[in-house]
């Protein structure tokens, strides 16, 4: 196997154009893997983890620009890197023949629309924080999708903009609904009374899709970034989001969601939430649900079961009939585990879950801990599941495809599917997996034909099995609502053609899973 690359000093691109050519890489004939990258510090990690590291990148900084292809031989590296470059020069032209007028400053972009008040900010995390200081400094909201801020100067921005009564939505916020405008990786639901603090984006998407199609709408929808819940922030904006949303007119019901959040910013919420007059629905995965509920919220076990919640309040009835209707349906899911459970062949017992969304591969995590046990994974909830290669299940395992050490140079699992597709195919070939877990999410942004894309590698991994003698349940959820550019009843059409078992939701997904595993584990007997 070959690895060779380049390195180009002072040259920048965005996010969206290094994955689109990072895509069109690994999709060339005889490419093994591939990186379009800027030379941070975490990128090179994650090149040394790929194997593709070399020596003349490690001396690298985030302004340098690094190329580099695996493959079988070095004519194909070389073609690889010669195909990168023509991408790359291409999408400057393309720029420059439509005419796009590209503001070099924040100064720019205000002469050019004087009356905005908040800026999406997505540029090299090394100049990201400069450039949202200066935002907040002359007066505008800030959603900082960039990554690679540090910590410090998170809290520092955030601190600023909390004196200020500006919002920090970031780094790393990549979705929100502001005013109606869905932002970033954000789906299309109507305007109504429910507001969302979510330092989670898919968690956000999640929420308001479910909202969404059950035909109630969102005020607001504020991301504040994952880290905003973690103890070296202290919940700054996840709290600010809270009192926006108080102070908001439109908004009569709250609904909190974050990933597993520092007991001490939990605490700080519930503070933060005790005189609030408006109905509050939490469901902050991993925390204390009784500190919630000591706050006068009503904490939710999942994130379905928040939406429906939130939904009946805004509407001024009673959630009471919720866990009723829940129950009855795991009642038929029940009857459906036990259905696909015994199709299955001796030795089948595992779940495999290949997520694209890190808020529902925890969600995930959490049902299973709590119905069967802890799940190996790259990022546990509990820290004695780790799992010791990111590549290569074991037993129960749930990976979020979207973390970075699966990224690099490569577009987001939502975006680019062919690092999710082949794991599919290789877990199917596994006689102990019993369950493929799938989340499918839609919106602005992600993918446009998921269906079409996933639809051949789950006939393939239903082939091998069935081949082997074996029957392979694969189950997805889809996030996503009727109005998104997919389509979610076309999305849902095609995986259900391709043999995939389609539930309304992630916690539906999952409930489904853990039945089957439970019967599985059991020996194929309920």
């Amino acid at each position: 196997m070959a690895v060779k690359g380049i390195k180009k000093t002072g040259e920048y691109f965005d996010s969206v154009t290094l994955m689109l050519v990072a895509r069109s890489l690994t999709e060339m004939e005889g490419v093994d893997d591939a990186a379009v990258v800027m030379g941070t510090e975490e990128n090179k990690q994650i090149l040394a983890a790929s194997g593709m590291l070399l020596d003349e990148f490690k001396d690298t900084s985030d302004t340098d620009l690094l190329i580099v292809g695996k493959a079988a031989d070095e004519a194909k590296t070389d073609e690889v890197i010669l195909k990168a470059e023509e991408l790359l020069i291409e999408s400057k032209q393309k720029k420059v023949s439509a005419g796009e007028h590209q503001p070099k400053s924040i100064e720019g972009a205000i002469e050019q629309i004087p009356d905005a008040n908040m800026v999406i900010i997505s540029v090299a995390g090394r100049y990201a924080g400069d450039v949202a200081m200066e935002a907040l400094e002359k007066g505008l909201h800030v959603m900082l999708f960039s990554d690679n801020v540090s910590i410090e100067r998170e809290k520092e921005l955030k601190e600023y903009g909390r004196e200020k009564d500006l919002l920090v939505m970031g780094p790393d916020c990549g979705t929100a609904i502001i005013n109606g405008a869905p932002l970033c990786f954000a789906n299309v639901v109507k305007r109504g009374n429910i507001g969302i603090v979510a330092a989670s984006g898919t968690g956000l998407q999640e929420i308001s899709c479910i909202i969404g199609n059950e035909g109630a709408g969102i005020s607001q929808a504020i991301g504040t970034g994952g880290r905003d819940v973690k103890e070296e922030i202290g919940g700054i904006m996840f709290i600010e989001g809270i009192k926006a949303l108080e102070a908001d007119a439109a908004t009569e019901v709250i609904v909190l969601v974050s990933k597993p959040p520092a007991p001490e910013v939990l605490e700080k919420v519930a503070a933060a939430i005790k005189d609030i007059k408006k109905p509050v629905v939490a469901i902050l995965i991993g925390g204390d649900p009784e500190v919630m509920d000591r706050a006068g919220a009503r904490a939710a076990g999942d994130l379905e079961r928040a939406g429906l919640i939130a939904v009946a309040l805004s509407r001024g009835e009673s959630p009471e009939g919720i866990a009723a209707k829940l129950d009855a349906r795991r009642k038929e899911i029940e009857k459906q585990a036990a259905e696909e459970a015994s199709q299955m062949k001796e030795g089948q017992k595992y779940l495999r879950g290949l997520f694209s969304g890190g808020t529902l591969c925890d969600e995930t995590q959490l049902m299973f801990k709590e119905e069967i046990g802890a799940v190996y994974s790259p990022a546990p909830i509990d820290p004695d599941f780790k799992l010791d290669d990111i590549w290569k299940s074991k037993e129960n395992t749930v990976v979020d495809l979207g973390e970075d050490e699966f990224t690099v140079g490569r577009p987001h699992p939502m975006i680019d599917f062919l690092l999710r597709k082949k794991r599919i195919v290789e877990e199917a070939k596994d006689p102990e997996t019993a369950v493929i877990l799938l989340d499918v999410v839609l919106g602005y942004g992600s993918n446009m034909e998921p269906g079409q894309e996933l639809a051949p590698a789950i006939k393939e991994a239903k082939e091998i099995a069935e081949k082997d003698g074996r029957h392979i349940a694969i189950v997805c959820s889809i996030t996503g609502t009727y109005k998104d550019p997919q389509n979610r009843k076309k999305v849902e059409k095609e995986l259900k053609a391709a043999g995939a078992i389609v539930m309304v939701t992630n916690a539906a997904a999952s409930l489904l899973t853990v039945e089957i595993i439970k019967i599985r584990s059991q020996g194929g007997k309920k």
